[in-house]
């Protein structure tokens, strides 16, 4: 059994961010001297900072990787974390912060918050990380700690106090909390203990002011800190949290992470928190200190520690009970092609360039087998001078940077079933894959649906491998897809020939194939900027946010400044800095960040330029490969439907009508919608008067539990008993009405209401016969009362899943609520909302069942009659019944004499 219990610990992990040049590194010495880490202070220009250790950030004065230093202040053991400051390396802070307990956000004094600061802000709020701040460069001239206290609470939060002021301190912790402020205003005032509680919960966030350089206000700051933290709890069980890769100057691999949990100690086996990890052990635990390291026998939790000796290891990773961190924010928007000299082995010098990536992950190398070239995303130009020289240095080839272009990414408009098939000779495997869009920024979703009956766990478990382990490229461009969700709904394997590498290739082509399908969707990268500007230039600034096809709130008037914030496309933002500079004078400020991926403003534009032809992408087909006289064959993918070997989420039909063919695409509806409240009660009382109860909104989604295809009996629930039946989807299923309905579908529909009149008749439930008039231009919908049981016929551009969709959610909390259909995804659907689902075939027993029930107790009736069975019902019944149609008739009179 998993042990639970928790206990504290006095490691604390603290990191500083900031943004370029506002002191941050000059502040980390400044702690560390002032706690006797280090015996005099280094200077980033004097290229002698204790944790400026790489010789590129002593050349160029900035941090470009993470480190970590190790102090005490107070009686807290403290883990110093120092991060990149400069935008191009700002994915490298973003790992850092999934390891802190808590951070330092350093605000230079003399500029204010700037835009990155804002991103940062969001970094923290979005990771939960409890913020200190430190507004550096104090003693600079024109520097106004009142007017800057102003600025931090109007751009980052109302909730920033200044602490370096003790007057009237407790009074202002005081309004951060109502008990708090009671218990002030009785003369209590707050407890050391209530305040860090509250700077915990990131409901305060305490200010300080200073110089780092001359050392001024670092006193007053490292006291704050002390006062201030709270012990973090640990479970017993042993997790931790990966941040970072990197290789020490010897080659070796180094794992660094924080210990979130029980032990980490030398020699221990890593196998079970490691997937598919085989002899994988600690070798040694490093405890950093700049650019040195001490080794240690153990790690306890709260600890930041390098381990050597671990293989296939990923930042943001959870190991044990430590969770994988969330998807980056930050990420590349460039990409560019890398050009090796001539004579070098490309092919090699990507394999080289991927042990890169392991350390540099927003890197995402490509290979591109058609061009036999090497492409990456790089997040600015300053990067791509440190990489130059970082390749130059590791792998000892000078390679160049063309030119970049825009990341561009894809996604679906709507909902596809993606099928892949690969079986040449002894090899098997067929995968069916549900597709849907997701939310913006939502990245990929991997999910299984799929029950073990038809495909074994272990299969299940290797296509979300195979789903996850690759970069899935789009149809449009070749660029990546995102935003989506990608669900295994059905799959096969065959006991003897089924390999692990044929569901690779299945997995593969399904999502190529449910690409080719689907309508897919151009993105883009959008900045969200913030111009500040003379009032009399604000209106060059508006023309100029429309020519780059941006937008713009109302600019708001701050004293001579106007400020104008909104978003734009990057391809139309790059450079704009300089213009601002340019015709505002110098007077004029613009900051920007990375919003997220819209869709793009010139898509066919961007989609010639890239003239990308999907079906000629030999590293990502879409055709399928199937078995015909001992030979493979390919199927291209607009005819895989038509071989393959798995009915996916719903069954083909022939298609020799038009109401047919009409009937069978509303089959291959599988997208999820979401259903207008006003609607469904409507609905619902022209139905069966007011049986439903008035709930809130409600959005259909797919369940996830690999049971979700079992049959599973609903619990026993007070209220009347219904049956809802799919009219065409029976009719479909059933042998003798798909054959009738060939010939003539009104036929059809008329013997099912007969067969169903009969069936109720029997078993006394309310009976509920749904069929499709979506198709039919104007239909207002009806509903008619056919002898015992009602009938009803959605209206225009409603199907009768989602009719019988708002029904089962409805009702189903309060009445027992029966379905009966075979399609695949709406039996989920229906157990999702906790109603039972009958198969077709199982309703034909059913009803044949009845029957023979019917004439062993009853009279038979005589020969060529035709009876409903209604003499034999119970009065109260044949009273409900009667009550019921004449409420109904009654709603339904004026729709149709509209009609």
């Amino acid at each position: 059994m998993e042990n639970t219990s928790e206990h504290k610990t006095n490691q604390i992990t603290l990191g500083l961010v900031a943004h370029v040049d506002a002191g941050k590194t000059t502040l980390a010495e400044s702690i560390l001297y002032a706690t006797g880490q280090i015996r005099r202070l280094g200077r980033v220009d004097h290229r002698d900072a204790f944790l400026d250790t790489e010789r590129m950030e002593k050349e160029r004065g900035i941090t470009i990787f993470s480190k970590q230093a190790q102090t005490q202040i107070g009686g807290w053991g403290i883990t110093l974390l120092d991060t990149p400051g400069h935008v191009d390396f700002s994915a490298e802070m973003e790992r850092t912060l999934q390891v802190l307990d808590y951070a330092i956000l350093v605000v230079s004094g003399a500029d204010g918050v700037q835009g990155h600061v804002e991103t940062l802000w969001h970094l923290l709020e979005r990771y939960r990380v409890p913020v200190f701040l430190f507004v550096n460069k104090m003693d600079q001239e024109g520097t106004d700690e009142a007017a800057l206290m102003e600025e931090l609470k109007k751009r980052l939060s109302d909730e920033c106090e200044d602490f370096s002021d003790p007057a009237d301190l407790a009074e202002r912790v005081a309004l951060h909390d109502e008990a708090l402020l009671e218990r002030f205003l009785e003369g209590e005032a707050p407890e050391e203990e209530e305040t860090a509680r509250l700077i915990r919960k990131r409901r305060l966030f305490p200010c300080f002011f200073g110089s780092a350089l001359r050392m001024e206000g670092i006193a007053e700051f490292l006291e704050g800190l002390s006062r201030y933290m709270e012990p973090a709890l640990y479970p017993e069980d042993f997790g931790a949290r990966v941040y970072k890769i990197s290789r020490d100057p010897a080659g070796q691999r180094l794992t660094h992470l924080k210990v979130t949990g029980g032990c980490l100690r030398v020699k221990m086996n890593m196998d079970a928190y490691l997937d598919g990890a085989s002899g994988q052990k600690v070798d040694q635990i490093r405890i950093y200190a700049g650019s040195g390291f001490r080794t240690v026998q153990e790690a306890g939790p709260g600890m930041i520690c390098a381990v050597t000796g671990l293989e296939g290891t990923w930042s943001g990773q959870g190991l044990g009970c430590g969770e994988d961190s969330l998807l980056p924010v930050l990420e590349p928007v460039l990409t560019y092609r890398i050009q090796p000299p001539a004579g070098c082995d490309v092919q090699g010098l990507y394999l080289k360039l991927r042990a890169l990536e392991e350390e540099i992950p927003e890197l995402h190398m490509v290979w591109q087998e058609e061009t036999k070239e090497i492409h990456t995303q790089i997040m600015g130009e300053v990067q791509i001078d440190i990489l130059k020289a970082l390749i130059l240095e590791r792998f000892g080839v000078a390679v160049a940077f063309d030119e970049g272009s825009i990341v561009y990414k894809e996604t679906i408009k709507d909902a596809v079933e993606g099928v892949g098939h690969f079986e040449p000779l002894r090899h098997y495997a067929e995968v069916h894959l549900l597709l849907e869009p997701g939310e913006r920024g939502s990245g990929l979703q991997f999910e299984t649906v799929c029950s073990r009956e038809m495909l074994d766990l272990n299969w299940q478990r290797l296509v979300l491998t195979h789903l996850e382990e690759r970069q899935h490229r789009g149809v449009l461009t070749g660029a990546p897809i995102t935003d989506m969700k990608i669900t295994l709904v059905a799959g096969r394997a065959h006991l003897k020939h089924t390999e692990g590498g044929d569901f690779r290739q299945a997995t593969y082509r399904a999502v190529r194939q449910g690409l080719m399908k689907a309508a897919s969707l151009l993105l883009e990268p959008y900045y969200e900027y913030r111009i500040e500007a003379p009032q009399e230039m604000v209106g060059r600034a508006m023309t100029d946010v429309q020519r780059m096809c941006g937008v713009f709130d109302p600019p708001v008037i701050e004293g001579e400044t106007a400020v104008l914030t909104g978003s734009a496309p990057v391809a139309c933002m790059q450079g704009y800095m300089r213009e601002v500079l340019s015709y505002t004078g110098g007077r004029g400020r613009f900051s920007c960040r990375l919003k997220g991926y819209e869709p793009c403003h010139n898509p066919e534009e961007v989609i010639a330029a890239a003239a990308y032809d999907p079906e000629a992408d030999p590293a990502n087909p879409s055709a399928s490969v199937f078995c015909s006289h001992g030979a493979g064959v390919i199927v291209p993918w607009y005819e895989v439907e038509e071989h393959m070997h798995v009915e996916g989420l719903t069954a083909r039909e022939p298609q020799e009508e038009e109401d047919l063919s009409a009937l069978a695409e509303r089959r291959r509806r599988i997208q999820a919608e979401t259903i207008d409240e006003e609607e469904l009660q409507a609905i619902f009382a022209r139905t069966y008067g007011n049986a439903g109860q008035k709930r809130s909104g409600w959005k259909r989604t797919v369940r996830t539990s690999e049971d979700a295809y079992k049959r599973r009996p609903a619990p026993k629930k007070q209220g009347r008993e219904y049956l809802l039946v799919d009219g065409y989807n029976i009719i479909f299923a059933w042998e003798d009405l798909k054959e009738l309905a060939k010939d003539n579908i009104e036929a059809a529909r008329n013997k099912l209401m007969d067969v169903l009149c009969d069936y109720q008749g029997y078993r006394r439930m309310t009976l509920i016969l749904v069929f499709d008039a979506y198709k039919v231009p104007g239909n207002p919908g009806e509903v008619l009362h056919y002898q015992n049981i009602h009938v009803v016929y959605t209206r225009e551009a409603e199907t009768a899943d989602q009719y019988i969709e708002k029904a089962v959610h409805d009702m189903s909390r309060e009445h027992q609520v029966t379905v009966a259909t075979s399609d695949g995804m709406e039996q989920v659907i229906i157990m999702g909302q906790g109603a039972r689902r009958i198969s077709a075939r199982d309703l034909l027993s059913e009803v044949r069942q009845a029957r023979r029930e019917l004439r062993e107790q009853h009279l038979a009736p005589a020969a060529g009659a035709k009876r409903y069975l209604l003499e034999d019902i119970s009065p109260d019944v044949l009273e409900e019944l009667r009550r019921t149609g004449e409420e109904s008739a009654k709603q339904d009179k004026p729709g149709k004499d509209d009609a």
